[in-house]
């Protein structure tokens, strides 16, 4: 196919097909006009660009009446030399921009709009696309001029009435498309970048189609679902771009107070003009506020990914842009973006989690106090709402609340104390917290479940396990709980950490309703602080040092140990109970008077039930997992606060319910780990002194003899036998304790008893079994030497004892009865050959070992306990 390269060809080749178009404006002149132009080379068209364009602007200006495929094949042909050349003049743009939105506007009588084709309005879309691209950049620009804005928006208004009305997908993608282009926020390359004057001019003219262009966008957002999610990205895009040009904080900034005043001609024109003043721009911010409200509510449901992804690009580009003009439309923004960090797309998750990381990077909240009041102010509502929704929502929705309650305490960051500084807002998400964490405490098994017998094998490794499962009121989701870790973690993170400890402490000591959740959070509180296990977007700006930490610590840990708190019923068996849970049964309870005292009261439920003991045991297990995280925050300080916090840990090891035992053994295992010792054996054997001490001290106190036996069984159970010269004397002084409480505590001293001789046996049991091998092995060489010997001497006694029985018992059956001390000296009887001089075993001259001295103290309290009336003791007996 031959190329006309110059212009003079290539007027002759198109000369006779243009005339002839000017002449007979018919569908087949044009075609054979567009067949010659793809002949003609781009440089030699672009010369000829004005009177190739001639004969085709002619025929759309004809008057009357044109058939569609006329005016179709017209456009598409003036499209076609648009994409080769550039309009290089600003009357020609003009020109061609008003008679290309002819195309689409109605006949002037009609007033409705043209019963046109979806092709010619397709065509006559793309033709303006292509117009918009073909201006140079300072030629583009004198369109966006006040005597232009009429035109502008004409065809505003024609794109916007396309890209709501229409029901073909690709014209309405297309409107919005040449939108956006008209609008100079094309995401091609080809436009140069605008300065700030020109933006600033730009964003004038925009803003009398503001009102418009919002609305009619917000219409196509929230529109049937079934245009298609192509299309509702485009109008949010567009919609966050002309938002975010016209109500830009930076452009509005540098608004004079006062209007321009226009030359006279332009009067009119000065009508429609839009001053961007603060009193417009804070009654436009309150208009778009409810715009973008239900903008958020339908994109953030919409099923399609790339919508919900849009709608995160909103936000960000109006945090970024007009986070001062648009702040009290930011409560519905940053709830949406929130809200889309858990969801179901991965790529809306990590976009979104990249903006809030953006949003703390550059600081936008902790730098604009307005925004951080309207988060405050979300927090408080959502916090007021959140025990209803706990109650109401399906999984989902929980996980979906408690998601946008970590975000806002995210975004927050370090002006979270803004938030708790508050009294009220204090109150109400601590109120929020401790109500949505309540634990069920229904179940019956909980109790049931006792530790029988020894725990397993001994000197097994204590393993470090996860936290006990718990199941709570108002979910049963673990995410859910995972979720509210997270909250009270931030919190302790950014927040006051004293403040927080304190309201907490006070929640915990006002009523056992509140207890075990205070707890709950006081601990992920302290690990927040910590910075343990905690997701944030950006580093506080002063960490507490190890002395705030350890002093938090102290105090809750001073709560959690008092006896008040520490002793709970957990059973109803009486062989367990200790004497001030006897106390507490008969009608009174301890109820905390201070961190190291308790008061006897009367009791409001002197019954004890099923519930209270469950709730107890919770309680309990829930201190015992604080002191596991206390150790872990403090890691190798925590062995300063051994001396108050071991002992009572040992005490619930050692208990019978389960649940308790079973938490008691991990905080044993996270000490371990937290203070570098190897295992629970060197805990115990490194602190054994002091334990020892404990020990012995509670036994003399009838009301501790139980919890001190509990800790020795604990110990004997977890150490070696290098413990036992330690332990001797506390266990000589349980024997003591024993003798003294027959009939009290003798069940519970039994178990201790047991454990001491599994672990004698345990300890000393290879020893003695090698002893006993090696002297059967001399036995056994000895006895084929004197087994001749041996025989004849048992023979010979046996002999002599018959007979003497034998006349005994004739001389009682004749009546004859011997006096005492005759039947004394009858009964004597010669001594076994046992001392005869090859056998030099003085046995009742050594000495015996600690193991067989104790082992044998133990059986002989044992025999006087064999007749008990209790069934339980003669069996552990």
């Amino acid at each position: 196919m031959v190329v006309f390269d110059t212009p003079q060809a290539a007027f002759g080749a198109l000369r006779p097909a243009c005339v002839q178009l000017t002449r007979a404006q018919t569908v087949e002149n044009v075609r054979r006009l567009q067949a010659h132009l793809a002949a003609v080379s781009g440089a030699a068209l672009q010369e000829l660009q004005e009177y190739v364009l001639f004969p085709l602007r002619f025929a759309l200006r004809v008057p009357g009446p044109k058939q569609e495929r006329l005016v179709q094949s017209l456009v598409q042909c003036i499209s076609s030399v648009l994409a080769a050349t550039c309009v290089r003049k600003r009357e020609l743009l003009q020109e061609l921009f008003s008679e290309l939105c002819t195309c689409l506007a109605p006949p002037p009588s009609s007033g409705k709009a043209a019963p046109l084709s979806e092709e010619l309005k397709l065509a006559v879309i793309q033709a303006l696309h292509t117009l918009m691209h073909s201006a140079y950049g300072d030629v583009v620009l004198s369109l966006y001029q006040p005597s232009t804005l009429p035109l502008l928006g004409f065809a505003v208004s024609l794109l916007l009435g396309l890209a709501e009305q229409e029901k073909a997908k690709q014209i309405k993608i297309s409107a919005l498309e040449c939108l956006q282009v008209l609008v100079l926020q094309c995401d091609c390359q080809e436009h140069r970048h605008l300065d700030e004057e020109e933006a600033q001019q730009c964003g004038d003219l925009f803003a009398s189609f503001l009102p418009g262009i919002s609305i009619t966008l917000s219409r196509v957002i929230s529109g049937d679902i079934k245009q298609g999610h192509k299309t509702t990205v485009s109008a949010i895009r567009l919609f966050y771009l002309i938002v975010g040009s016209v109500m830009s904080d930076a452009q509005l900034a540098r608004v004079p107070k006062s209007k321009e005043k226009l030359a006279v001609e332009q009067s009119r024109i000065s009508e429609l003009m839009v001053h961007r003043g603060p009193d417009w721009s804070k009654s436009t911010a309150q208009k778009l506020s409810l715009l973008l409200h239900k903008v958020v509510e339908s994109s953030s449901v919409h099923p399609h990914w790339k919508v919900r992804l849009e709608l995160v690009e909103l936000v960000h580009h109006l945090l970024r842009n007009c986070s001062q003009s648009l702040v009290d439309s930011f409560s519905h923004l940053l709830k949406a973006l929130v809200g889309l960090v858990n969801d179901e797309s991965s790529e809306v998750q990590s976009r979104c989690n990249e903006v809030l990381r953006g949003i703390a990077e550059q600081r936008i909240v902790a730098q604009n106090r307005a925004l951080a009041d309207v988060l405050s102010e979300n927090l408080h509502s959502l916090a007021t709402a959140l025990p209803r929704l706990m109650n109401s929502q399906d999984d989902a929705g929980k996980v979906s609340t408690l998601s946008l309650l970590l975000g806002y305490l995210k975004l927050l960051g370090p002006k979270i104390n803004i938030v708790l500084n508050s009294v009220s807002h204090l109150q109400r998400l601590c109120k929020a917290l401790v109500q949505v964490l309540e634990l069920d405490v229904t179940d019956v098994k909980i109790v049931e479940e006792r530790r029988w017998g020894p725990p397993g094998s001994w000197q097994q490794g204590v393993r470090r396990g996860g936290r006990q499962k718990k199941y709570f009121r108002f979910f049963a989701e673990e995410k859910v709980f995972q979720l509210l870790q997270q909250v009270c973690r931030v919190l302790g993170y950014y927040g006051n950490l004293y403040l927080l400890v304190d309201h907490f402490m006070g929640l915990y000591s006002e009523s056992g309703l509140y207890r075990k959740q205070a707890a709950m959070v006081l601990n992920e509180l302290v690990m927040g602080a910590a910075g343990l296990g905690v997701d944030v977007l950006q580093e506080r700006e002063v960490p507490p040092s190890m002395e705030d930490l350890k002093a938090s610590v102290t105090s809750v840990l001073d709560e959690y140990t008092d006896q008040a708190n520490w002793y709970l019923i957990t059973s109803i068996d009486t062989e367990e109970a200790s004497p001030e849970q006897s106390v507490q049964r008969s009608g009174l309870v301890a109820r905390p008077g201070g961190l190291c005292s308790s008061v006897l009261l009367p009791s409001p439920e002197p019954q004890v039930t099923t519930r209270s003991m469950n709730s107890n045991i919770w309680q309990i297990c829930i201190q015992l997992e604080g002191v596991g995280c206390f150790a872990a925050v403090l890691g190798k300080e925590f062995r300063l606060l051994l001396l108050s916090a071991l002992y009572p840990v040992l005490e619930k090891a050692g208990d019978r319910t389960l649940l308790i035992s079973e938490t008691a053994l991990g905080t044993l295992a996270d000490i371990c780990e937290a203070c570098s010792y190897d295992s629970v054996q060197c805990l115990i054997n490194e602190n054994s002194d002091y334990l020892v001490n404990g020990i012995s001290l509670n036994l003399r106190q009838l009301a501790h003899q139980s919890h001190a036996a509990q800790v020795l069984d604990t110990m004997l159970r977890h150490s070696d036998a290098s413990l036992l010269p330690l332990v001797e004397d506390v266990i000589q002084d349980v024997l003591s304790a024993l003798d003294q409480s027959y009939n009290n505590q003798a069940s519970t001293f039994l178990r201790v008893l047991h454990s001491v001789m599994t672990a004698l046996v345990q300890w000393c049991g290879m020893c003695s079994a090698e002893e006993h091998q090696q002297g059967q092995t001399a036995r056994e060489q000895s006895r084929a030497q004197s087994q001749g010997q041996r025989e004849v001497t048992v023979t010979r006694q046996e002999v002599e004892r018959f007979f003497l029985d034998y006349v005994r018992q004739k001389r009682i059956a004749e009546g004859d009865a011997p006096d005492t001390g005759e039947e004394e000296e009858a009964d004597e009887v010669p001594p076994l050959a046992g001392t005869e001089p090859n056998n030099g075993d003085p046995d009742g001259e050594a000495p015996l070992p600690i193991h067989a001295q104790l082992a044998r103290d133990v059986m002989e309290r044992c025999i006087h306990l064999l007749s008990d009336g209790s069934l339980r003791v003669r069996l552990k007996v």
